[in-house]
């Protein structure tokens, strides 16, 4: 059984569609990666998770209980981190990280300190002193000092250095190494690509592609830069190339995977010097799907 399940889910404010028929898994042990632009249907999907607003229809549960019905019981197994976090301006930052376990029945524990200690957080400092960046890290050590099932992350890095992000990234791989699974919205698209088991992109309310990255690449192109002793004559006749920027011996141009071997057997005859691959990134690919988009 999946750890999150949500099936045909869909949210309407008025006439406006925020979501329109989202099916996602999370299963156990996994990172699931959740990308899309702002008003996608991201952060709406995630409240309806965390039973803070209800879905017009379809299904959503967690641990196997309805998120609507069961919010309290579930709500004992997981942490949030929401991408803007507000604290009591009056307490310190290890004020509100030792009330927030208290909540959950949980003490101060050695953990707590080493994720103080990793993230480089004050703790004896007031909460209207802080950072953006800070307050989302007493936000990170709360959960992550837990214990929980599951994680629901949504923009949890907004105001981190690149230093931080990687000891949040190091806190991630550790959670999946427990066991625990992971929902992680972001718009830092090289962490979702590092960190990620499966990803979903989300559009106008709508999951329009998931799977690994594996699986999303080998449904797109590959970049390829080819420079050859003699000129290439007749490279846009050959099936299954596009975008050909050609100069003299030199050229770069994007190929189906499944055309790749016919298109290198061509290139070959016209003797390689030089010859490199690329994948394309996760970007590319959600750049791709939204420019396609845009032509439609």
């Amino acid at each position: 059984m999946p750890v999150l399940e949500t099936k045909d889910l869909t949210k309407q404010f008025g006439t406006t569609h925020a979501l329109n028929g989202v099916n996602m898994q999370v299963e156990h042990g996994e990172v699931y990666g959740f990308i899309g632009p702002n008003g996608a249907g991201k952060s709406t999907t995630i409240r309806i998770l965390l039973g803070m607003l209800k879905a017009s229809s379809g299904e959503a549960t967690i641990f196997g209980k309805n998120v609507w019905k069961d919010a309290v019981d579930i709500h004992r197994r997981i942490s949030y981190v929401p991408g803007d976090v507000n604290l009591w301006p009056n307490l310190t930052g290890g004020e509100v990280i030792d009330f927030l376990l208290k909540l959950r029945g949980k003490a101060r524990t050695t953990r707590v300190q080493q994720l103080i200690e990793q993230f480089q957080l004050d703790p004896t400092k007031k909460c209207r002193t802080y950072s953006k960046g800070n307050r989302q890290k007493v936000a990170l050590i709360t959960a992550f000092a837990a214990d929980s099932d599951l994680y629901l992350l949504d923009e949890p890095t907004s105001g981190l250095d690149p230093l931080m992000e990687r000891v949040f990234q190091d806190c991630v791989q550790s959670a999946k190494q427990e066991g625990k699974s992971i929902l992680l919205s972001s718009h830092i698209l090289s962490e979702v690509e590092r960190l990620c088991d499966r990803v979903a992109i989300i559009r106008q309310g709508q999951v329009i592609e998931s799977g690994t990255l594996a699986q999303l690449r080998h449904l797109t192109r590959i970049h390829v830069t080819v420079e050859t002793q003699e000129q290439i004559p007749a490279l846009h006749e050959q099936s299954g190339v596009y975008e050909i920027d050609a100069h003299g011996h030199t050229a770069s141009f994007y190929a189906d995977e499944t055309a790749l071997d016919t298109v290198m057997r061509y290139i070959s005859s016209f003797g390689i010097l030089k010859l490199q691959s690329t994948p394309l990134t996760l970007e590319d690919l959600f750049m791709r799907h939204y420019n396609d988009a845009g032509e439609e």
